[in-house]
């Protein structure tokens, strides 16, 4: 505690990053962050962008930077990216700023990015899950599995599949995201032995539109999967990290 308090009347520790020491999460005007959730639980908080105002993302983005040295965007938009980026290069100038989709990662100059001896496969039904997909990708690879990922390989033309199947078993485990009414991650489980996480996305229209009919169908999967709610990329990167985690420390 000594230590810490002197620290911070020295200058060389912030308030936010003493208080996170200390309590585990930072309080702003912005919200709590849980600065120790990558610690506590292998996963860091995500920033949820969507509902927040720029100020509130930047906010919130810096805290995270500030305390544990990087920050996890999901669902930005193009004003609050914007923001970010010019707020950014005022107070972390040495930043960097990564972007793929929707989602964003910042890292400070002092971040050492891990490495995990494990490969996750992120697998695309079409194009339109590609936005869900790189949701999941970004987390995966700022825990630093490897990741291969494969594109336009829906069930309409199965060929696509059976020509991809040597490179889904070599993975160690397996996201598969699809809409319209969901196949794609049910018959990959059943040509695989890794471990695979479907991901309905809220492609489709009419009856069953929205990801509804993938959400079903996958959970009335008759090969062995996980599935995560629709659209819900971060839920799929994290849990596919855990597994990932457990492989990286049974070979080492």
């Amino acid at each position: 505690m000594r230590e810490l308090l002197e620290a911070v009347a020295d200058g060389s520790l912030s308030p936010a990053t003493a208080e996170a020491e200390l309590m585990g999460y930072v309080t702003g005007d912005a919200g709590r962050l849980d600065a120790a959730r990558q610690q506590r639980r292998g996963i860091p908080e995500a920033i949820l962008a969507e509902g927040k105002s720029p100020e509130q993302v930047v906010a919130l983005a810096e805290t995270a930077l500030e305390t544990t040295d990087r920050a996890l965007v999901t669902r930005i938009s193009d004003r609050q990216f914007d923001a970010l980026e010019t707020s950014l290069d005022e107070t972390a100038p040495d930043a960097t700023l990564e972007r793929r989709g929707s989602t964003v990662r910042v890292l400070s100059a002092d971040y050492e990015q891990p490495s995990l001896a494990a490969t996750v496969g992120i697998v695309t039904a079409g194009t339109v899950d590609g936005p869900v997909a790189a949701e999941a990708e970004v987390v995966c690879a700022d825990a630093g599995a490897t990741i291969d990922r494969v594109d336009d390989v829906g069930v309409a033309a199965l060929d696509r599949t059976l020509d991809q199947v040597d490179r889904l078993r070599d993975a160690d485990v397996l996201i598969v995201a699809a809409g319209r009414e969901g196949a794609l991650p049910t018959v990959i489980a059943g040509l695989v032995n890794t471990p695979v996480i479907g991901v309905p996305v809220s492609s489709g229209y009419g009856h069953g539109g929205g990801g509804e009919a993938a959400l079903a169908g996958m959970l009335q999967s008759c090969t062995v999967l996980s599935v995560v709610n629709i659209d819900a990329g971060f839920v799929a990167g994290a849990q596919a990290v855990l597994i990932a985690r457990a492989i990286d420390a049974g070979r080492n």
